[in-house]
């Protein structure tokens, strides 16, 4: 028979222990999912006999991926169920950003909570890569060493980096000047020759907005009496711009896994060259540089020269305004596209561009409402939002990691124990 017209091969039958452990990542996803939950309760939810169930948590228990605290009453027959959530310690996730003038590390336990977050500012432009990643992994190991303190153990690391990022390196980072840096190699090196004594850690990459749109999804109710939305289009503004699509709750990719680059759409083919190599890509009118150059002011000040434009804008000061005004046009007229062709609940607006949306904002909806050709972008509509404050690149990196782990917990009970 030609092998190119054979029929797949049906998929293997899951065995007695594969089937339990799907259901010990059944259990422990309901009781996360839920906040708290007993026994009884997750049964109910997932289908499983109260003795099965019994014990699974037992075992998630014994493993420290849950904990007991208290009884609950139902109101019902009976004895008081037992209260079970999430262990505080234990199981965590690793989360470093390395962006173009700093380094966030945060460490995240399986609840999602922020435990550890340390922040360094530097600037990463034309430094060698093994520096940055060296000095990275100094953070780290510093993040790691606090959240063992608080009987935390993180299992894995993720990087969120500002670039084109496939198959363990970034193939292309312009604001920083990285081509085809191995990432997750030279940082697990690194982050294991500060940690000698202690098993080295998995690494993963990913890029920065992606990630951080992955945080928007997962955390932004937890400050955001705004409905929910699953489907939208995430913009970063750092010092270049970046952008992810979300869609019906799940990361748009692509076919290469370069899907989102937003920041190099052309704006005007005949406009400044872009470090990307194009000409008139929206972050030469849009990004953080860029702003702060309109308005006068140095456009390497990085985090405290958009402190200064914000402050400047929030006094009036006509230069601010008129910066503010025209990136949040050219932002509307690039955004307008993305959402004729995807249909998106919302932009959401992250980085700088939260703090600055406020004069951003009514430029960007005027264009969006003339150019969208739904007629549901109308000014006020609230589908133009600015992100949340619970969510960032380096806690979706970590929060990332935490999700592989409630995902298959049983492949994280041994790892990383020294």
């Amino acid at each position: 028979m030609n092998s190119n017209n054979a029929s797949p091969a049906p998929p293997a039958k899951a065995d007695k222990a594969g089937v339990r452990r799907h259901n010990l990542s059944l259990v422990l996803r309901t009781v996360h999912d839920e906040g708290e939950a007993t026994r009884a309760g997750v049964a109910a939810r997932v289908g499983l006999t109260r003795a099965a169930v019994s014990s699974l948590v037992d075992q998630l228990l014994t493993e420290g991926f849950l904990s007991e605290w208290g009884k609950t009453f139902s109101g019902q027959a009976g004895r008081p169920g037992t209260v079970l959530k999430v262990a505080r310690s234990g199981p965590a996730g690793l989360g470093v950003e390395i962006n173009i003038d700093y380094v966030a590390v945060c460490v995240v336990d399986l609840a999602g909570t922020d435990r550890v977050r340390l922040v360094e500012r530097m600037d990463n432009r034309g430094a060698a890569p093994s520096a940055v990643l060296n000095q990275a992994a100094r953070i780290a190991a510093r993040a790691v060493a606090s959240a063992t303190e608080q009987e935390l153990r993180p299992v894995a690391a993720e990087l969120a980096l500002p670039g084109l990022v496939s198959g363990g390196a970034v193939r292309q980072a312009p604001n920083l000047g990285w081509n085809r840096v191995p990432v997750e190699g030279l940082f697990a090196q690194a982050l294991s020759a500060l940690r000698p004594e202690h098993r080295a850690l998995p690494v993963s990459a990913d890029n920065e907005a992606n990630l951080a749109a992955m945080a928007e999804l997962w955390f932004a109710t937890a400050d955001d009496d705004r409905a929910p939305v699953n489907s939208f289009v995430y913009l970063t503004g750092e010092i270049g711009v970046g952008g992810a699509l979300v869609l019906n709750g799940q990361l748009l990719r692509g076919a290469h896994g370069f899907a989102g680059e937003i920041g190099h759409l052309v704006v005007d083919p005949d406009g400044p060259p872009c470090s990307c190599g194009a000409r008139g890509c929206l972050e030469q009118y849009a990004g953080q540089a860029a702003l702060l150059r309109a308005a006068d002011l140095d456009e390497k000040a990085g985090a405290a020269g958009v402190a200064e434009l914000e402050a400047r804008a929030r006094a009036g000061q006509p230069r601010a305004l008129q910066a503010l005004e025209e990136a949040g046009r050219r932002l509307g007229r690039v955004l307008s596209g993305a959402v004729n062709l995807l249909d998106p609940d919302a932009v959401i607006l992250g980085g700088a561009f939260r703090e600055l949306k406020p004069w951003l904002a009514p430029a960007a909806d005027a264009e969006l409402t003339a150019r969208v050709v739904s007629g549901l972008w109308t000014p006020g509509s609230g589908r133009l939002r600015a992100s949340s404050s619970s969510g960032d690149a380096a806690r979706g990196a970590a929060a990332h990691v935490v999700r592989e782990v409630l995902a298959d917990p049983a492949a994280y009970a041994e790892s990383g124990r020294d």
